[in-house]
Order: structure tokens, then sequence, then C-alpha cells
């Protein structure tokens, strides 16, 4: 009788001290909403978090259409004309770790009002820089817009980090890519749409989308309370030291992959907006954005089912960023070849997205889950930091070729998946459930 007492106490003893320990890459702030019904304010907050990635976007693709139109009416060069999405997003990609630190000290909702408010502003200066045809104002404008950028959409996803976790984060984080590839869809058709008002005109559309999203922020999300008192500077740099070093050769693989991955989706489309505009297509308005919309569909379906069906399972997201490199390299690969038949072209950069559509909601929930919540906003600000970055050299270095070859973009392009596959596939490698 005796002995059994003991050994009791000794298992209840055990169970004490095992539950003492840290679980890996699982914050014990972390609220259970893995098993929550989606109900009504479930989905409310849902919808809050993905206007967030949807506001950002807009920012960048709903100028595309209008960027002919802007060298035309501002006597610009095409050069010129890239860097209103080039500076944008150089700006917000410098930022960003700084946005990421802060909302890791204080809080995500304490970065992300203002910077949505910061966001919208310049939209309104920019507006106005258009209208009196000053190239610098509306530059600088540009460049104040990615200063509010870099507090949005990368923050978000170190929220929902912050307030799911197991199937419902990987979903929420499917949901928040397919918002971000579903607001490169329409914002294309949408840019166009206004366009035929005035060419500047998607430049003052910013200010309402970002006071939807600002609305739901303040009062839809619920950010958990932080328990932990804010380390000093000196210590959470020696922690994200700690991390690069023990985990960089899968981290900074799958930051780059991230990274040309929107390289790739923004330098095309930029390509498509200069072509479709020329002989033989002359495709202009509405029917171009439509068009553009095509390869990007294709990204947000796949976006959404994968984000849906992973469930932070790491051997099907291994599976699916090789296949989804694979797929980028073999449809750029051929457009070198059937870049004159608009129909094939058109599949084959669709089918490129889809490719994109496997690779960023895997890259998103291992590097989300890589870390404790309160170094998440640094970790996803580095990945969204090389995002941007992405999508800034996109649209210039694609200006660039084009001057060489239709060739010139499709082999270079095709050539860095090539390489980012071979990468992935030696160093990205989930193995099992991921916390």
């Amino acid at each position: 009788m005796e002995k059994a007492k003991r050994r009791t106490f000794n298992i209840a003893l055990e169970s004490e001290r095992s539950d003492d320990l840290p679980q890996p890459h699982q914050s014990k702030n972390k609220p259970n909403r893995a098993n929550e019904s989606e109900g009504q304010g479930h989905l409310w907050e849902f919808i809050a978090i993905a206007s967030i990635p949807l506001v950002l976007v807009l920012g960048n693709s709903m100028l595309v259409p209008i960027l002919p139109d802007m060298q035309e009416k501002m006597g610009i060069s095409r050069f010129q004309s890239s860097l209103v999405i080039t500076l944008f997003s150089i700006t917000a990609g410098l930022i960003i770790p700084i946005s990421g630190y802060l909302s890791d000290r204080f809080s995500r909702k304490a970065v992300m009002i203002p910077s949505l408010i910061i966001y919208g502003a310049a939209g309104v200066l920019a507006g106005f820089g258009a209208i009196w045809n000053s190239y610098s104002i509306l530059i600088i404008a540009r460049a104040i817009q990615g200063l509010g950028a870099a507090g949005t959409a990368p923050i978000a996803m170190a929220l929902v980090g912050d307030l799911y976790k197991g199937g419902t984060e990987s979903k929420v984080l499917g949901l928040t890519e397919a918002s971000n590839g579903a607001g490169k869809v329409v914002s294309p058709i949408f840019g166009s749409l206004l366009a035929l008002m005035a060419w500047f005109a998607p430049f003052f559309a910013f200010p309402f989308f970002c006071l939807l999203a600002l609305l739901g922020v303040i009062f839809i999300i619920k950010e958990p309370k932080k328990n932990k008192e804010p380390q000093s500077l000196k210590a959470y740099i020696g922690q994200i030291k700690t991390i690069l070093k023990e985990k960089g050769r899968w981290l900074i693989t799958s930051y780059f992959a991230g990274s040309l991955a929107l390289f790739i989706l923004f330098g095309v489309l930029f390509y498509l907006s200069q072509i479709l505009e020329e002989k033989p297509y002359q495709i202009e308005g509405v029917k171009k954005g439509l068009i553009l919309a095509i390869p990007l569909l294709g990204m947000v379906v796949t976006s959404y089912t994968t984000g849906a069906l992973i469930k932070k399972n790491g051997t099907l997201m291994r599976w699916l960023i090789n296949i989804g490199l694979m797929l980028m390299t073999i449809s750029l690969a051929l457009t070198i070849f059937f870049h004159s038949n608009p129909y094939v072209f058109i599949g084959l950069l669709t089918s490129s997205g889809i490719g994109t559509g496997l690779l960023l909601p895997c890259l998103n929930t291992m590097i989300t889950g890589s870390v404790e919540t309160e170094q998440r906003g640094m970790i996803t600000s580095l990945y969204n930091s090389l995002r941007f970055i992405g999508v800034a050299l996109g649209p210039p270095i694609f200006g660039w070729l084009m001057n060489v070859s239709h060739q010139a973009i499709f082999i270079t392009v095709s050539s860095l998946a090539l390489l980012t596959l071979g990468l992935a596939f030696f160093f990205i490698k989930p193995k099992g459930q991921i916390n």
C-alpha cells in the first residue's frame, strides 16, 4: 500500500515537471482555438484578419493597370513608373523588421492601427501628386505608404500565430494568403474600372479600404494579453540570433523561396500590363484587368485550398513546397517557347500561379509556428521584409529584361525557380506534425 502511494506521488511529480517544460514552437499564452466552432463571432474575426493583407495588396496591384497611362500623362519613363511600385515595397521591406520588434515589445494592434492610418492618408497625398502632375510628390507619398504598409499584413501573420494553433492556424494563414491573392485578382479589374473615371482615381480608393480594415482591427480582433515583461533589446536580439543559428538553413531558404515567388508574380504582372497594350494584342481597360486577374485567380483558389488541407502536416508541406516550385519552374520554362500564343501563354502563367499557391501557405505556416509568441513578430517580419523586396525588384528587373528579349526574362526566372527548388529539396525538411 505504501509503495503504491509513493508510485502515485512520483507519477504526479513527473507530470508536474513535464508540464513546466516549455513545449517547442508553442507559446503558453496562445489560446486554444484549434477546436472552437467557427460561429458568427469567429467568422467575423477571420474576415477582419483577412482584410489586412487585402488592403496591403491593393497598394500595388491596383496601380499595375494604370502604369502605362501614368507614363503618358506624367511624361515619365517605364523605369520611373515601375518605381511607383518599387519604392513603396523597398520602404516597407526596410521598416518591417522594426515594426516586428515593436509588435513583440508592445502589442500587434498598437502597431497595426497607426500603420493603417498612415497608409490611407498617404494614398490621398499620392492622388493629389498625380493631379498636380508632380512625380516628386507622388513618389514621396508612395514611400510614406510603404512606411504604413510595414505594420499591416506582416504583423497580422504574427497575430494569427498568437491567436490560433493546430489546423485552425494553418487554415487562417491559408485564408490570409488567399485574401492577399484575391486582392491581386480583383485589384487590376477594380483599378481599370476606376481609371475609366480618371487615371489617378485608384489612389483615392486606398483610404476607404484602410478605414474598413481599421474598424475590424479595433472592434473585432481581440488580441491576447502578454503575461511576460518586455525583454531588453539586447536580450531580444540575442534570442533572434539563437533562432537563426539553430534553424537558419531552412528559415533562410524559406525566406528566399517566398521572396522569389513574389518577385516572379509582380514581375509577370508588370510584364503583362505592358505587352497587352502593344501589338499584336492592343488590349486596354477592363479587359486587360480581367486578363491580368487570370493567373492570380489560380493562385488564390490554390492558396485557400492548401491552407485548409495541410493542417500543420510537415510531410505534406514538404511535398507541396517541392511540387509548387517544380510547377513554377516547368511553366516558366515553357513560356520561352509558347509566348506567341496568348491562350497557351496565359495558361502557363496560371499554372505558375497555382505553383505559388501551393508554396506560400506552407511557408507561412512553417515560419509562423517555428518560434514562441515573444519572437514571432521579428521572425515573420524578416520573412515579409524579403517578400516585399521581391515585390520591389520584380517590375524594374522585368522592365530591364524586356529591353533585352522575352526569352531573357523567362530563362532568368525559370532558372531561379529551379535553383530554389534544389535548395528547398535539400534544406526544407519538415516531418510529422508541426506544433
